[in-house]
């Protein structure tokens, strides 16, 4: 949406959020974390890549915006690690990017899209894409009172009662952790959190979009099947790119829907 001239714009001047609800979606904001997985959407959506950054010159940030069924889209990949030229995945850099993108593109609504591991018993299978109903993390283990339940780190995903029923998504809880692998205390908290799928991501994007009470929404695809038979790293690099079209189609379904709406008809 576009604010009035007369208020600031900036993160800490927002409107109230009853306000921001009865105005129309303008300005959608993807956080996505592999090139990979971008890409796609980046073809779909016809984005181009930003080559003025809002961000720091310092940082790998890579910003694509254009507009799609008049919505202002900007999606932003942490770009390569400086160092070693992979994917800048994690905690670390989705909180990083998520604040600065808030800071400097005010967005109606954040989505938070990207791959996951999956929990067969819970009902994943690979190529299904959640959409999360709350994200926690399984690795921030803090055995005193009241912080324990500051590392678990509890948010809850934007209700979309309507697009859930109208897209017919499946829905699970989201689990994170900045490991690949799944060790015996992960699985424990894992466990704990009741998560159908497990990424690196979602949570502390959940984190930052919380404080500064930006809606948020996640759609997580399935890789890899975290208690089957075959090893995550090999299940997770065979299906990433299907599964990442699988994600494109999702996220492309999401944005239709969304087009035209305000957040309270979400």
């Amino acid at each position: 949406m576009v604010l009035p001239k007369d208020i600031p714009s900036s993160a800490e001047n927002y409107m109230d959020s009853q306000t921001l609800t009865k105005l129309p979606i303008s300005s959608i904001l993807i956080i996505i974390a592999m090139q990979t997985e971008a890409l796609p959407l980046v073809e779909k959506f016809q984005l181009s890549e930003d080559q003025k950054s809002v961000f720091p010159k310092e940082v790998p940030w890579v910003r694509y915006q254009g507009i799609y069924r008049n919505l202002q889209i900007n999606l932003i990949w942490p770009g390569k690690d400086l160092a070693l030229g992979v994917d800048s995945v994690g905690t670390i850099s989705a909180s990083l990017v998520t604040y600065a993108s808030i800071q400097a593109l005010h967005p109606d609504l954040i989505i938070n899209a990207g791959t996951a591991g999956g929990f067969k018993a819970k009902g994943a299978s690979i190529g299904d894409v959640f959409l999360v109903s709350e994200c926690a993390f399984h690795d921030r283990r803090i055995p005193i009172p009241v912080f324990d339940l500051y590392g678990v780190g509890l948010k809850q995903a934007w209700k979309t009662p309507n697009l859930h029923k109208e897209l017919d998504l499946k829905v699970g809880k989201l689990s994170t952790g900045d490991s690949l692998d799944m060790s015996a205390q992960d699985e424990s908290s894992i466990v704990a959190n009741d998560a159908t799928v497990k990424d690196m991501e979602g949570a502390a994007v959940a984190y930052v979009a919380d404080i500064f009470k930006v809606p948020a929404i996640f759609l997580k695809a399935v890789t890899d099947i975290v208690d089957g038979e075959k090893p995550t790293a090999e299940e997770f690099l065979q299906n990433l790119a299907t599964v990442s079209a699988a994600l494109d189609q999702a996220v492309t379904k999401v944005i239709d829907f969304i087009s035209g709406k305000c957040i309270h008809e979400l």
